[in-house]
């Protein structure tokens, strides 16, 4: 079976290179006119072109030439079609960010692996934390707290202490970045459907930046985060190297 491959990569030398070498292998089309798209670079880039990519049909099939890689496949250039051909697939939600900043602006976005929120100035922020409209801590002081999918739960949220969640567990994390008081308060698992809202407490003099997969919103003074469930990104990996293993591992490293 042929398959119409469209390949795009990042800006940085290795990922260009790799651009070049396949495309002259493979052949190249439009990303709308594919049935699979190949993502060349890190994580960063595989995150930027699932949102670049949502709207169209073809699966998104990354390969690593960037740090990390974790929403990668290990670059090599032969044998690629048969990969493709084996790929699993894995489908995640994206959580849903409408923030309202100190003019009154309404800013929205998706994010694939966390929504966070982070004191934009030298004092700690102070957050009330809302579920499905029910105020459950009144004041959070801290560096900051996130929100992540059980895709995302690897990466920020990981590097916070948070906890791994399993690929296709209807769980969200919630977790706090240096929690001064409560002290030491380690966050909290929600179910999917949960509506979360962080309301800032004294926003002028404790400014906090909302951030959706590197897409930021300054001096916010509400933030209400859902998991989307209408929209699916579609991510393939090589057999037995899928998400599910991979947090799996990470566990045990």
């Amino acid at each position: 079976m042929s398959q119409r491959i469209a390949f795009v990569a990042s800006d940085t030398t290795i990922a260009q290179a790799a651009l070049e070498e396949l495309v002259a292998r493979y052949g190249n089309v439009a990303a709308d006119q594919s049935d699979i798209i190949v993502a060349l670079g890190g994580d960063g880039f595989m995150l930027q072109t699932l949102h670049g990519t949502q709207h169209l049909p073809a699966p998104v099939y990354g390969m690593n030439c960037g740090t990390v890689g974790f929403l990668m496949n290990e670059y090599a250039p032969d044998g690629l079609v048969d990969r493709l051909i084996v790929a699993e697939e894995e489908v995640i939600n994206p959580l849903s960010m409408r923030a309202e900043g100190a003019d009154g602006k309404v800013h929205e976005a998706l994010a694939i692996n966390e929504v966070s929120l982070l004191r934009a100035g030298p004092q700690a922020a102070k957050l009330q934390i809302s579920v499905d409209g029910r105020v459950r801590l009144n004041e959070l002081v801290c560096d900051g707290a996130l929100l992540c999918t059980p895709a995302g739960s690897t990466a920020y949220n990981y590097s916070a202490h948070g906890p791994i969640l399993p690929i296709g567990s209807d769980v969200l994390a919630l977790t706090a970045m240096a929690a001064f008081r409560p002290r030491r308060w380690r966050g909290a698992l929600l179910p999917k459907n949960a509506v979360v809202r962080f309301d800032v407490l004294q926003s002028d003099k404790r400014p906090v930046m909302a951030d959706a997969d590197s897409r930021s919103v300054p001096n916010v003074v509400s933030v209400e985060i859902k998991s989307c469930g209408d929209i699916e990104h579609r991510i393939l990996f090589d057999p037995g190297h899928g998400l599910e293993e991979r947090l799996i591992r990470e566990q045990f490293v």
